[in-house]
């Protein structure tokens, strides 16, 4: 089923992409600073993220845009800077974590089904 690109619809899928790029930015610095408990909160912040996306459109491309913010923040932090180091540690366990974390609910909320995805039937149901 597809849905009319109109200008309200366009403009949610801008806005949970700044809102992937901003809990993108945040979960990296989560992670970094509290490596135990930072990488359950940062991918509980994802997983709300990316649900809420799926809801919000009804499909899988909510899920898509705030998923291709959060990657960008990803891919921009992980690049290191003109004096060799990086902006915050990109190495260990925890950011290996973080991103295969991530994946895995973007692609669980991307293929969810929900009672209303369902078709409808006019026929009485069967006794």
């Amino acid at each position: 089923m597809t849905r009319a690109w109109t200008a309200g619809r366009v403009a949610v899928l801008l806005g949970l992409t700044a809102l992937g790029l901003l809990t993108g930015l945040a979960g990296w610095a989560v992670v970094d600073l509290w490596l135990p408990a930072g990488v359950a909160l940062a991918l509980l912040a994802l997983f709300g993220l990316f649900l809420g996306g799926r809801i919000a459109t009804g499909t899988g491309i909510g899920v898509g845009a705030a998923a291709a913010g959060w990657f960008l923040a990803y891919v921009a932090l992980g690049v290191p800077r003109p004096e060799g180091d990086f902006l915050l540690s990109s190495s260990g366990i925890g950011m290996y974590a973080y991103l295969l974390g991530g994946t895995v609910a973007a692609v669980m909320c991307a293929t969810l089904r929900s009672p209303f995805d369902r078709p409808v039937s006019a026929a009485p149901p069967a006794r």
